[in-house]
């Protein structure tokens, strides 16, 4: 079996408030104390959770991506707007409240609550078309 990532701890200020955020977003469950750990988990799909840990200030701020099909963009951002969170499409920058299609799909960004920049994409950049091999061999 390939290697599959689990779990991710998220930084936050407030872990119950981001993770409630996130999981309304994504439409995927959530809860506000994990069964092991300080954490507010949100289970992002069958083999993927993200714990949101409370950190205090300054919360360093990642990188987190979320590959979606068409119609969970479209009701992903549709939530991002009716929450009134600003968004953008690059992952830096002002919010232009615009979506990307600069590599064949739909993608844009957020950052809200701590400064993170969430993504949602329709179609990855970052990897190829071809399987990868292992060690660089075909």
């Amino acid at each position: 079996m390939p290697a599959q990532l689990d779990h991710l701890i998220v930084p936050a200020k407030n872990r119950v408030a981001a993770a409630r955020l996130l999981a309304h977003l994504l439409a995927v469950p959530w809860a506000e104390q994990a069964a092991i750990g300080p954490f507010s988990p949100v289970y992002v799909n069958e083999a993927l959770t993200l714990d949101f840990d409370e950190w205090p200030e300054p919360v360093p701020q990642q990188h987190y991506c979320f590959r979606v099909t068409d119609d969970e963009f479209d009701a992903i951002l549709a939530r991002i707007k009716a929450a009134g969170l600003p968004y953008r499409s690059s992952p830096i920058g002002a919010n232009d409240h615009q979506v990307n299609h600069a590599f064949g799909g739909k993608l844009v960004y957020w950052s809200e609550p701590d400064g993170h920049a969430w993504e949602i994409l329709t179609l990855s950049y970052a990897r190829p078309k071809l399987p990868l091999s292992v060690n660089g061999e075909a």
